[in-house]
């Protein structure tokens, strides 16, 4: 399933999402304009390297990755490849506006960093000693979903769907288009291994963003 738009007009201007989409794709840019050998340096610098967390508190496990905890947002704009930053991006863009209007824009980017922290501190909980670099927005998005279920139940989701040769676009409400994604990452994530998607990073982000959203958003009108 595809998520395409949604049926559901935010009343301002998404000034903040519209910068978080631009910054993540600057940042895209530059990773694929460097070679392959100084990419990896950037990925391991400023990604978030569990391993370097537990080096942290134990002085005597050395690790090459300097200042671990800016990573905790550095990593947030950085991405694997096309296809990462490209499903990042659509969801951020779809439901990321909604958000933003519920809360303001300066609490939005607040909410959104602090669900992207937690996501990966969950994620460097759950696998300490891997040293595979997280990257990736979808911690701090999962927040966004987390929090336009809550606000937004009901709204339409304009989605596609794919079920063997048929193709069709579907309006789904949101709490059941995001309440099976969210499943997905539960089923996921006991299977993953720590390596590839960080399903854990997917549901810290999502609780985070369910758990806060009741001190961010503002009241809404009629």
């Amino acid at each position: 399933m595809i998520p395409l738009r949604d049926d559901n007009p935010s009343r301002s201007f998404p000034a903040v999402t519209l910068i978080l989409i631009g910054a993540n794709l600057a940042v895209f840019f530059y990773e694929v304009s460097l070679p392959p050998r100084l990419l990896e340096n950037f990925i391991l610098t400023y990604g978030a390297v569990p391993a370097a967390f537990r080096a942290a508190f134990l002085p005597q496990l050395s690790h090459s990755v300097p200042f671990p905890w800016l990573s905790l947002i550095t990593s947030m704009f950085l991405h694997g490849g096309i296809l990462h930053i490209v499903g990042n991006m659509l969801y951020l863009w779809i439901f990321g506006d909604n958000v933003e209007d519920s809360m303001g824009r300066l609490k939005f980017l607040i909410f959104y960093f602090l669900c992207g922290i937690s996501a990966a501190l969950l994620q460097i909980a759950i696998r300490p000693g891997s040293t595979a670099p997280l990257v990736g927005a979808s911690g701090a998005i999962a927040g966004v979903l987390g929090a336009y279920v809550l606000l937004f139940p009901t709204a339409r989701i304009q989605t596609l769907i794919f079920l063997f040769i048929f193709v069709r676009v579907v309006p789904l409400p949101a709490v059941v288009l995001l309440g099976l994604w969210f499943l997905m990452q539960v089923v996921s994530a006991p299977a993953s291994g720590g390596a590839g998607v960080a399903f854990f990073a997917h549901i810290g982000g999502f609780l985070t963003g369910m758990l806060l959203i009741g001190w961010f958003a503002r009241p809404r009108r009629a």
